[in-house]
């Protein structure tokens, strides 16, 4: 006869610690986004990170989440009324993975997986906005995030870790993302930029980052997050979740050393951003991979996608689509590696939930011959077509409804003002006639108070 359900202490907490880590990596997606943006369209950028944690964490509480993993239906999507966010799941049993010959699951309240698979929706549509910045108006991207999010995100999470057909029975891996999250954004970014055009200058003009060490800033807070990202998808504390943690470190600083090689041999010298850009790109690469692959694998994973990623940004400059920060270059195209290698390196030695839970099989170098390569190519072709196509055609008709597009002179201009009354830096004169340092601080420099001012109509941060 089964135990009574009971919460695994261990688990449980490991899972909240690796929410909250994911929940960091938008804040840190938002500040490696606006270093490489513009001064003029940082806190536009910055607010569409926010702005995904706000509205797509309340979509995934009331429907997001059933749609994903509640009870398939024709191996396409959840049944949506299984977790609706008008119920309450504090019962005794409501723990993730119960049944009734385990009860207990993995001894994880239902809650707690939830708020797990929702940081991950998060990130995932504030992706895509890297490859839109400086000329999108803010009411497009919100409507533009909530449908894509319902539409593409909520559906594919299914068809991978739902118990949909990529997982249940096309049998592709995906340990933490790299189909469902990083090819899938990736997509979405390439179709949204072909929908909107390229920004005004653009490829004539230079567009180079205005706060280099907020890049390195934010990729240092994604490279942290993303253990709680690829080890905490694991869901429980095991030796899984260590061959995950190791392999998201080895691959990342190889993938560090993958990119500005490739700087230093193809420009002469090895530059921060690329330092940081190739971290993302390695992060992005061990994703689908982690819990699947050697440690050694994942070096020469990294390796590669630091030095293909490095030569894939100048992809838009040859095929002309304006990916403002290379999201398809990065997300996109090293979803795409990580993915792939699944079919050379996967080892069910190292995994047996490969053959086990999935149903899939050996790598090539694994003696699993070209079969598990075929499923991982299908995966990502099926998903890239459907998450591209919905997005060039969401684009298309918002921009026609209520506006996607900025004016050329809000891109000119400044999209932060035209778009939220705010600039991220005062520019001010702080001497002359100003009155200084002083006068900015309300104090003259005889020791008395600056007559009180009105207040500016544009709102200065920091």
């Amino acid at each position: 006869m089964p135990e009574a359900p009971a919460i695994d202490p261990a688990n449980t907490v490991w899972l909240l610690v690796s929410t909250a880590l994911v929940l960091l990596m938008t804040p840190g997606l938002a500040l490696f986004y606006g270093g490489l943006n513009r001064s003029k369209g940082v806190l536009n950028m910055m607010m569409m990170s926010f702005s995904a944690i706000g509205l797509i964490s309340v979509l995934w509480l009331f429907y997001g989440f059933s749609m994903a993993f509640g009870s398939d239906q024709g191996g396409i999507i959840g049944n949506i009324g299984d977790y609706l966010g008008t119920q309450t799941f504090l019962g005794e049993g409501d723990l993730w993975g119960a049944t009734d010959e385990n009860p207990s699951g993995i001894g994880v309240p239902l809650y707690v997986f939830m708020a797990f698979q929702m940081v991950f929706a998060v990130i995932t549509v504030a992706l895509i906005s890297g490859a839109i910045s400086d000329r999108t108006k803010f009411a497009g991207w919100l409507l533009f995030a909530g449908l894509w999010a319902t539409i593409v995100y909520f559906p594919v999470a299914h068809w991978v870790w739902g118990g949909g057909w990529i997982g249940a029975k096309l049998h592709a891996l995906d340990f933490a993302g790299g189909t469902a999250v990083h090819i899938n954004a990736g997509a979405a970014a390439l179709g949204l930029v072909l929908a909107l055009g390229k920004r005004v200058g653009w490829p004539r003009e230079t567009f180079k980052p205005h706060n280099v060490p907020f890049v390195a800033l934010g990729a240092g807070l994604l490279w942290f997050g993303w253990f709680g990202f690829n080890a905490g998808s694991e869901l429980t504390v095991d030796s899984i979740a260590g061959l995950a943690f190791i392999n998201t470190q080895v691959a990342t600083a190889a993938a560090v050393l993958g990119w500005i090689f490739v700087e230093w041999i193809r420009d002469g010298k090895p530059t921060l951003v690329g330092a940081s850009s190739g971290a993302i790109a390695g992060l992005v690469a061990i994703t689908p991979a982690c819990g699947f692959i050697a440690p050694w694998a994942s070096v020469l994973l990294g390796l590669v996608a630091g030095v293909v990623c490095a030569l894939a940004i100048a992809l838009k400059y040859k095929l002309g689509y304006d990916d403002s920060l290379d999201v398809v270059g990065v997300h996109f195209v090293g979803g795409w590696i990580g993915s792939l290698w699944l079919g050379f390196f996967a080892s069910t030695n190292l995994n047996g939930a490969i053959s086990d839970v999935v149903g899939a099989s050996d790598g090539l170098f694994y003696g699993g011959g070209l079969t598990q390569l075929g499923r991982q190519a299908l995966a990502g072709l099926a998903v890239t077509v459907f998450s591209g196509l919905v997005a060039f055609l969401l684009g298309k008709a918002i921009d026609k409804t209520i506006g996607f597009r900025a004016t050329p002179e809000a891109e000119v201009d400044g999209i932060d003002v035209a778009e939220h009354a705010e600039s991220g830096y005062d520019l001010s004169p702080s001497t002359g006639s100003s009155g200084g340092a002083f006068a900015m601080a309300g104090i003259t420099p005889s020791g008395n108070a600056a007559p009180a001012s009105e207040p500016s109509s544009e709102k200065v941060a920091g």
